[in-house]
């Protein structure tokens, strides 16, 4: 193990993190995976569990110190840790939206900067950064949490540029719907408002048929890996609706994307 590819993933105790993790282990790499609570979570095989809050810097910085104690250095960070929030912009009061990108934008920052001293130092290293089809799509009633996902987009590309003189790449990940906890137990806003209820109450009850018709997360965590390991490319999105959403971003008028997002959303 002592030349294996350490790999550190926020987020292991479900989901894509939890996928992500398994897959990289298989790959003969020596992973650590980051969990709030060891207690609360499921061992892994393969998976050393380091206890992190990505919204403590105290936190971050113990546990990358820890990884850097036993392994001597850090080849991949993936920045997986997320979560989602249902709610009409107006909706959204400031505490709520800065609670989200507390952990969405500035948990990647947090560990970022707790890694990035290890991966200049070794001159090479890679980050993955888990981000979404919302970060190059709008998404009524989900609008905070795609603006964190736009801001991870421009935090990435920005960081990209700035320590790739150090032999160090950034990429980014832009699922779409995939069945996990995030989108199933997504919080709403809490000053709910009368007038946004009928189309708010569609756009949820649209999301949550799509998280239930959604795949697993394994096309997801294939995805990561080869951000991870493979040649490098700033934007992959796994095969399937998040491809075809990605051309049709880029190569369709605004207009026809428009209305088709409203379509798939039930909005009139």
């Amino acid at each position: 193990m002592l030349n294996s590819t350490v790999v550190v993933i926020t987020g292991v105790s479900s989901g894509i993190g939890r996928a992500a993790a398994e897959k990289f282990a298989k790959r003969d790499c020596r992973v650590f995976g980051t969990v709030r609570s060891i207690g609360k979570t499921v061992p892994l095989a393969g998976v050393e569990l380091v206890e992190m809050d990505v919204r403590d810097e105290a936190s971050v910085q113990r546990g990358i110190t820890l990884v850097i104690e036993q392994t001597g250095h850090i080849d991949v960070l993936v920045n997986n840790a997320g979560m989602n929030m249902i709610g009409a912009v107006e909706e959204t009061t400031p505490g709520e939206a800065a609670s989200l990108f507390d952990i969405n934008v500035f948990g990647m920052l947090r560990t970022a900067r707790a890694v990035l001293p290890h991966m200049r130092a070794q001159r090479r290293g890679r980050i993955v950064n888990v981000s979404s089809v919302l970060g190059f799509l709008p998404a009524p009633y989900m609008g905070l949490y795609s603006a964190s996902k736009h801001a991870v987009e421009g935090l990435s590309e920005t960081l990209d540029h700035e320590v790739r003189q150090f032999g160090i790449r950034v990429s980014l990940v832009e699922p779409t719907f995939t069945r996990t906890n995030l989108e199933a137990n997504s919080p709403q806003a809490k000053s709910g408002i009368a007038d946004y209820e009928r189309e708010r109450d569609i756009a949820s009850r649209s999301v949550a048929r799509s998280v239930s018709d959604a795949p697993e997360p394994d096309g997801v965590a294939n995805t990561i890996v080869e951000a991870a390991l493979g040649t490098w490319r700033m934007r992959r999105t796994p095969a399937g609706q998040a491809s075809l959403l990605s051309k049709l971003r880029r190569f369709m008028p605004a207009g026809p994307v428009d209305a088709s997002l409203r379509k798939t959303l039930g909005l009139a």
